[in-house]
């Protein structure tokens, strides 16, 4: 059973910075696509960092770029996000997820081709 949890998450002032970590289990970790998506209170869900499965590509949304850094260690088994100079709008509930399929050239860089997704953890960030 592929499973995915979350942790790191919590309250920061701006300018704060945090790690975020998602554990993964369940299957050949390493041969897939990973993300960090989050979603705030009546918005979509939206992706923030996508790392593919070498870990040497990587993609980020303009609004986060050159703040986060998006990691893994398939040693470990585990993704993080590291998070920097955070603002209050970086306030959500932030998900990770793992998309198993057909193999692509190009991770998706958006949320519905993702098949597997963790509970969520809240970040919140004051000004």
């Amino acid at each position: 059973q592929v499973r995915l949890v979350e942790s790191g998450g919590g309250s920061v002032q701006a300018g704060g910075l945090l790690r975020l970590s998602c554990s993964v289990s369940g299957y050949m970790y390493g041969h897939d696509c990973l993300g960090w998506f989050r979603q705030a209170p009546g918005k979509e869900r939206e992706v923030v960092a996508i790392i593919g499965r070498s870990g040497d590509t990587t993609s980020y949304a303009d609004s986060v770029r050159g703040r986060f850094t998006i990691s893994r260690d398939d040693a470990k088994n585990t993704m993080y996000l590291q998070m920097s100079s955070l603002k209050p709008e970086d306030t959500a509930m932030y998900y990770c997820a793992a998309y198993l399929g057909p193999r692509v050239t190009d991770c998706y860089t958006f949320p519905q081709p993702y098949n597997f997704w963790g509970q969520g953890t809240q970040v919140t960030v004051s000004s």
